[in-house]
C-alpha cells in the first residue's frame, strides 16, 4: 500500500475543520506586559470574539495605564472585528464541510486559498488596529513624550517606556495555522491521487 492510499484527503480536511473550530475554544493571540510594578506581568488575550486576560480586571488595569500616556481605551464592544470574525469562521467551517463532501482537489484548494487569504488579512487588520492604538494619542494626556509612539509589536518583543511587551500567537492562533496547513495537505494528497488514477493523456507512444 503506497502513501497516497494511507493518507486520506477527507481525513486531512476533517483535521483542518477541527483545528478551525478550536479558535472558539482558545485565544488567538496574547500580549504580555512586564514591569517591576506588576509582578507576573499583565497578559491580554485576544479571542476571535472577545478580549480577556490573565485576570478579570485586565482591561480596566490596562486602560488606566493607557490613560496617562494618551492611548485609547480598549472597548471590546466597539471592536467590529469581534462581531464579524466569528461569522467568517462559521462560514469557512460550512465551506469546509462542503469541500469534504465534494472531495475534489479544486474544492480543497479553494478552501485552502480562502483560509490563507483570510488569515493574511486578519494579521494585517491586527497590525492596523495596533498602529492606531499606539499612534492615535490624546494630546491632553498627563504624560506626553514628543515623537513617542506606543504601538505594541504584532509579533515579537520590544520596550515601551518601563514595560517590556511580548506579542505572540496563543493556542487559537496555532490551531488556525494548522487548519490552513491541513487544508493544503488535503489538496496535495487529493491532487496526487487523481493524477495517479488519470495519468497524462499527452503521453507520446513510440
Amino acid at each position: 500500500m503506497n502513501s497516497h492510499q494511507i493518507i486520506h484527503p477527507r481525513s486531512l480536511m476533517l483535521m483542518a475543520l477541527l483545528c478551525l473550530g478550536a479558535v472558539f475554544l482558545f485565544p488567538l493571540w496574547r500580549i504580555n506586559l512586564e514591569a517591576a510594578q506588576f509582578p507576573g506581568g499583565l497578559e491580554l488575550h485576544i479571542w476571535i470574539n472577545k478580549i480577556s486576560g490573565s485576570d478579570k480586571n485586565i482591561i480596566q488595569n490596562i486602560n488606566i495605564l493607557n490613560h496617562y500616556i494618551g492611548m485609547q481605551p480598549i472597548q471590546p464592544d466597539s471592536i467590529s472585528e469581534l462581531k464579524y470574525f466569528p461569522i467568517v469562521a462559521y462560514s469557512m467551517l460550512g465551506l469546509g464541510l462542503l469541500a469534504l463532501l465534494v472531495n475534489k482537489a479544486w474544492a480543497y484548494v479553494v478552501w485552502f486559498g480562502l483560509m490563507a487569504i483570510l488569515g493574511a488579512l486578519g494579521i494585517y487588520d491586527f497590525y492596523l488596529w495596533l498602529y492606531d492604538y499606539g499612534h492615535n494619542l490624546d494630546p491632553t494626556a498627563p504624560i506626553k513624550i514628543e515623537g513617542m509612539a506606543f504601538m505594541p509589536p504584532v509579533l515579537g518583543e520590544k520596550d515601551l517606556l518601563n514595560f517590556y511587551v511580548k506579542s505572540y500567537p496563543h493556542w487559537g492562533g496555532l490551531f488556525l495555522g494548522l487548519a490552513i496547513f491541513f487544508g493544503a495537505l488535503a489538496f496535495y494528497w487529493k491532487r496526487n491521487s487523481q493524477n495517479k488514477k488519470h495519468p497524462n493523456i499527452y503521453h507520446f507512444q513510440h
